[in-house]
């Protein structure tokens, strides 16, 4: 087992701590916090970087704290941030945020603030894992497929912690867990088959076998002044808080740079979370590839009659006409082909929500190119106690060309 003494420098992507060994190569450590001198575990070495873990930390950060959840201790991947005061991580998010705008978006000097406050704790709506060999729900450990059984998670809605104490999922090795907090209603989603599953009886109870042969089975959940059904394959935000900061600070972009904006174009606009809040009084397209969100969106917007829904993948998508463009695409970003499209609609304002900060840099860039401007960028805390960042970015054409909209 290689032990190295090594001292941590910055936070990357992905939540590690970054330092360097006196070769010069990178090592990515899990459990540090920037600025800290720590025994570490190499766990995975390549040429030209190294992952590992802490043994022990023998200069501690300011910005330490004791984990929360006694599952840290007991290697659950779930919580990777839980070593670092709830101030510390909203500070590194926006760190991380400006870092990727600047060195991979090339935007000079982001305006990175922090945007609506989200409880770290008590929240989450949706957890995912496996099973233990007692069946019980478990999460994995980092960087493992090895089972952590979980009698309770911190970050869990107690209408989720519930099922994770007293279910029973034998026969599966993928749980998924959703409620509807503010709606009671809760879903359970067990793969290869549900056949083998004991919860409350409240809780409807699905296999992904079932799901592949066209089951339908949903939950609703309230937010934003609507309730939204949420079918079992259809994404929604880890919790109605999380929807409704979202919302505002969408809401909010558009307001400051397109108030006046009578057409939005929703891009991967899911169960119409976008489309039915800041579409609202406007000329709405929304485009999915997602069957499942397409058949949710279609019934939670129903009352609005200026929303078109186009079922199509991103990159098939034939630009429409739009003052405003609303992303919100997954980790992987928009990339040029959506850019693209972006620019062809001639709006003179995309609002893109980005779930990963090396996306959002690669996109900051395209966009760059294709005419607009950042504008800045609000970084939501959506996962308190993780290194999961959610960013809403405002990027501004000042001269938009509608002379190339179709």
């Amino acid at each position: 087992m290689t032990e190295l003494e090594l001292r941590t420098t910055a936070m990357a992507v992905g939540g590690e701590a970054v330092a360097r060994e006196p070769s010069g190569r990178v090592v990515f450590v899990s459990g540090a916090a920037p600025g800290e001198t720590v025994l570490v575990h190499l766990t995975d070495e390549r040429r030209t970087f190294a992952r590992g873990s802490v043994l022990q930390v023998v200069s501690g950060s300011p910005d330490r704290v004791d984990p929360p959840c006694p599952l840290v201790a007991e290697g659950c991947g779930g919580c990777d941030w839980q070593h670092l005061s709830l101030g510390a991580q909203e500070r590194l998010r926006r760190e991380l945020v400006a870092d990727v705008l600047h060195r991979d978006g090339g935007v000079e000097d982001p305006s990175v603030t922090s945007g609506t406050p989200v409880p770290a704790e008590r929240v989450r709506t949706t957890v995912r894992g496996t099973v233990g060999a007692d069946g019980r729900f478990a999460f994995r450990r980092r960087r493992s497929h090895d089972p952590v059984e979980v009698a309770s998670c911190l970050v869990a809605h107690p209408l989720v912690d519930e099922i994770l104490a007293e279910g029973r999922f034998d026969g599966a090795d993928e749980v998924t867990v959703r409620v509807g907090a503010r709606t009671g209603e809760r879903l359970v989603v067990a793969g290869p088959n549900a056949r083998g599953v004991v919860v409350p009886g409240d809780v409807t109870v699905v296999g992904s076998d079932q799901l592949r042969r066209g089951h339908r089975a949903w939950i609703h959940e309230t937010a934003a002044d609507r309730t939204w059904r949420v079918s079992a394959g259809s994404f929604f935000q880890a919790s109605p808080e999380g929807a409704e900061a979202l919302v505002t600070e969408v809401a909010a972009m558009v307001e400051r740079w397109a108030p006046d904006a009578e057409r939005l174009v929703d891009l991967c606009s899911g169960v119409g979370l976008f489309a039915g809040t800041v579409g609202a009084g406007r000329s709405v397209v929304g485009v999915e590839r997602s069957a499942s969100a397409v058949a949710d969106a279609r019934h939670n917007l129903a009352d609005l009659p200026d929303v078109r829904l186009v079922k199509v993948a991103l990159a098939r998508w034939r630009p429409s006409a739009a003052d405003v463009v609303v992303a919100d695409p997954a980790r992987s970003g928009l990339g040029a082909e959506a850019v693209a499209s972006v620019a062809a609609t001639g709006a003179g304002l995309c609002v893109l929500v980005s779930c990963d900060p090396a996306s959002l840099g690669r996109d900051a860039r395209l966009l760059g190119q294709a005419g607009y401007r950042h504008a800045g960028s609000v970084v939501l805390d959506l996962f308190g106690h993780t290194g999961q960042v959610e960013v809403v970015s405002g990027f501004v054409r000042d001269h938009p060309d509608r002379a190339g909209a179709p």
